[in-house]
């Protein structure tokens, strides 16, 4: 705002000004719960709502999409490129795979404007929801309608340690900050159940990716670390790590997995158009079906309902949803 105002020159500074006032005294009569400032939620639904003004939803001539950040983008890229196609013949547009390299990139991406589509982890997808006005609807899921993994605690397979009690004087990998698996349900779960304190019982450090983590367990550059488990399966199968290498001390109970949505903006039109295609996407013969194995679909989901257990998580590690 400050860079517009420092643009700007008379009447046309007075407007930008007068009018972001006035955006902001109508986004405080909004009920908006946790979101930010620049969403409502006047259903309590917990997600942004769609604008009412018409003013104020877009609709793109190009899509822009991204998956959660990993090891390889450039392989990911092939694995969607299909279900883009089906996309781009649903929708109508143009589709483009967009590469993040992490949680906060991909969040602010979607934040800016500039991204309109994405598959994000467990983890961030409460602050991608709150920040950054993330809708989501889907998950990979099953005929059945199953979805979800768990967290591992992981050990080089010949280490000394036998369960979560004996990481105390070691060094444990975690991803990131954000990531549900990846730190905050190991760091609760380890003060809870075992008293282990970050930094007074044992090393923390972050490898920034799952697939770090995995690699570092396996090579012997971390003692121990906390992951997805349908990552590090992932990798078994694609023969990137070595399975005799890597032993489980600990498993957690089901989580949801990476979320699929779009930006609460998008026309409502569009909004159905997209939720269509992923919905009718056909799994047999495709490269989702290759790398995902156990997943056959995208199914509905609610983010209130599903991600309950996530929030829980949350709120009890002292996470803030307040954006930077």
């Amino acid at each position: 705002m400050a860079r517009l105002i420092g643009a700007a020159t008379g009447l046309c500074a007075t407007v930008l000004v007068s009018a972001g006032l006035m955006g902001a005294a109508a986004a405080q009569e909004c009920p908006r719960g946790l979101l930010d400032k620049a969403y409502c939620d006047a259903n309590g639904d917990l997600v942004a709502d769609t604008p009412t003004d018409p003013t104020k939803l877009i609709d793109p001539a190009t899509l822009v999409f991204a998956y959660t950040p990993v090891e390889d983008p450039a392989l990911y890229s092939k694995v969607w490129d299909g279900f883009l196609r089906h996309l781009e013949k649903v929708t109508g547009k143009k589709v483009v795979f967009y590469p993040v390299q992490s949680n906060a990139a991909e969040i602010e991406t979607m934040r800016s404007g500039r991204l309109h589509i994405a598959g994000v982890s467990t983890g961030p997808t409460p602050i991608a929801v709150n920040c950054a006005g993330y809708v989501p609807f889907a998950i990979m899921g099953t005929t059945a309608g199953t979805f979800g993994y768990e967290m591992e605690l992981i050990v080089p397979a010949d280490s000394p340690i036998k369960t979560p009690a004996d990481l105390k004087g070691k060094k444990l990998a975690f991803t990131s900050p954000s990531s549900n698996s990846g730190f905050k349900a190991p760091s609760v779960l380890l003060e809870s159940e075992f008293k282990l304190v970050a930094k007074r019982d044992y090393e923390p450090v972050f490898s920034g990716k799952h697939d770090n983590s995995v690699l570092g367990v396996a090579n012997k550059d971390y003692d121990a670390a906390a992951i997805a488990n349908e990552v590090m399966v992932r990798m078994f199968e694609r023969k990137v790590v070595d399975k005799a290498k890597i032993r489980t001390i600990y498993k957690s109970e089901t989580f949801p997995t990476t979320s699929y949505g779009m930006a609460h903006n998008l026309t409502p039109a569009l909004q159905a158009k997209i939720k269509e295609a992923f919905f009718t996407f056909p799994w047999e013969g495709s490269a989702l079906k290759a790398e995902f194995k156990t997943e056959d679909r995208f199914v509905p989901i609610s983010y209130q309902k599903d991600w309950s257990v996530v929030r829980k998580i949350d709120a009890a590690s002292g996470v803030s949803y307040a954006c930077k």
